[in-house]
């Protein structure tokens, strides 16, 4: 008697697990749709072998997925608690809530371009709070049908295996399909290690593209936006500022007409105690989480061009004109350097100041000219570049006399890369180009962004994070500069690289 009990409890166990696996199968076959969304979002690849490895990949994590999914949940359910409709039903729920959470997880991938975590939870929750808020109705509707419709067809898929194992088995198409997913499988870790040891960027790339595959390291975020050669980006950069360009492009920058407050960006070396006591008397108050290069060449491209220093040869494109300001006459805005240091980098620079309604001065002793400046109700002073050597980019102290713009840049915090967008919408100018930087009066809720040669620098609050090219990083406290044992923020990243989106 008891010997025909465990015969029979044997044959239930055998049946569910045969029922399992062909449930898991046809699972497998609709995350493979749902995962395919995910490279809605990626540039395919540009060789033979990474789009062999994207195809093996996707058939064999997908798979992996789906039957870790089974060995973690029906497959000990089978074992404990044999009753084919209890394990059915709610293998069936247990596979739609996972189905939900994977089309969640491609979403948002497809919107900020990583995946559900910890990390991102902020940003996720970020985002579904704006589609609640906007559009509540549709967003509880498609969820409720979604929902409805997954568990449905999981309930059908339940009863279908159940009823058609005897058929499905002798169908012959298992044995096919276990070695179509397990060699894929195989096939993309052992391609995997080749593009690591050959520095195979094309596949490195595609790292982070499905979820609990390969984690996002430094190298393969500078391989998935094409910065492992910061220098051909540098040269694309650098076509934008030459006269070329400005040329082509004669409404760059475009301004209203009309009557407005006189702005001065007044740019000096370190202020001295004595040119800090003249700035207190006259009423400035200070922005101490500004950020500035630590040379002057990286600096004036930052200000007066709106660019990264991404290659060590600045100084030639320094030598040209900006093209934004080609474009616009010198009563709307002029470029005044009296600064005789920078006489060989700013050769087409005024020489005197005659007040137009955007200044952009450099003199490092404004106290000697100061009653031409004191004229104007908006004033910044701004140091040019920070005298920190080990960090290329430092908070240096700026002084404003804007109470408007010292409110925005005390709560968003603020680089030189800021001050043009910013200074050039106060005064109604308008470009097609999107700057690097932000106007501080309309701040985009992504990182700070700048590229100095071979390092990627992303400031969020007060937390610095610098990537370097060979794939090394670290994270700072962007106030103080103490360095935190933080790990790579993968969300921070992306986020500040979304700028370099065109």
């Amino acid at each position: 008697m008891v010997l025909e009990q465990n015969l029979s409890l044997v044959k239930k166990v055998n049946r569910l697990l045969n029922w399992g696996h062909w449930f898991t199968f046809f699972n497998i076959l609709l995350a493979l749709l749902i995962t395919s969304s995910f490279w809605w979002s990626e540039p395919l690849p540009q060789t033979v072998l990474g789009s062999v490895y994207l195809l093996v990949n996707w058939l064999g994590h997908t798979a992996f997925l789906c039957f870790m999914f089974f060995i973690l949940t029906i497959f000990p359910l089978s074992l404990i608690f044999p009753y084919q409709k209890h394990v059915r039903g709610l293998g069936a729920t247990l596979a739609t809530i996972g189905m939900v959470l994977l089309i969640f997880d491609a979403y948002v991938y497809n919107q900020l371009g990583y995946h559900l975590g910890s990390a991102s939870y902020d940003q996720t929750l970020a985002l579904l709070r704006a589609q609640v808020v906007t559009n509540l109705r549709n967003f509880v509707l498609i969820v409720t049908l979604v929902g409805a419709l997954l568990l449905t067809l999981q309930i059908w898929l339940s009863n279908f295996c159940w009823k058609k194992i005897s058929r499905l088995s002798a169908s012959g198409i298992g044995q096919p399909a276990l070695a179509l997913f397990f060699g894929s499988f195989m096939l993309s870790h052992l391609l995997h290690i080749y593009a690591d040891a050959r520095l195979n960027f094309d596949i490195t790339r595609q790292d982070n593209v499905l979820p609990f595959s390969y984690p996002a390291t430094a190298k393969s975020l500078l391989a998935r936006y094409q910065l492992v050669d910061l220098t051909a980006r540098a040269k694309r950069q650098a076509d934008k500022l030459s006269l070329e360009h400005a040329n082509r492009s004669s409404q760059l920058l475009s301004c209203q007409a009309g009557a407005t407050e006189s702005t001065l960006l007044l740019v000096t070396a370190s202020i001295t105690a004595e040119q800090l006591a003249l700035l207190q008397q006259q009423g400035l108050r200070s922005h101490d989480q500004h950020f500035a290069p630590n040379n002057a060449a990286e600096a004036l491209l930052n200000l007066l061009y709106g660019q990264f220093k991404a290659t060590a040869d600045a100084a030639s494109a320094l030598q040209m004109i900006p093209a934004w300001l080609n474009s616009v006459n010198a009563t709307d805005i002029q470029v005044v350097n009296r600064t005789p240091e920078l006489n060989s980098l700013l050769p087409w620079a005024n020489t005197e100041l005659s007040p137009a309604r955007l200044n952009i001065v450099f003199d490092a002793d404004f106290s000697r000219h100061w009653s031409e400046y004191q004229q104007f109700s908006r004033l910044i002073v701004v140091p040019l570049h920070s005298e920190n050597a080990k960090f290329q980019l430092a908070p240096v102290t700026a002084y404003l006399r804007w109470p408007a713009l010292l409110s925005q840049a005390r709560q968003h915090g603020s680089q030189q890369l800021d001050w043009l967008p910013t200074l050039l919408g106060s005064i109604g100018c308008e470009t097609e180009n999107r700057w690097l930087g932000d106007n501080l009066f309309q701040p985009e809720t992504l990182p700070k962004l700048n590229i100095s040669q071979q390092d990627i620098i992303s400031i969020r609050k007060d937390k610095m994070m610098i990537l370097r090219q060979d794939g090394s990083y670290g994270v700072w406290s962007a106030g103080t500069l103490v360095p935190l044992n933080d790990p790579l923020n993968v969300p921070m990243l992306v986020d500040a690289l979304k700028r370099l989106e065109e």
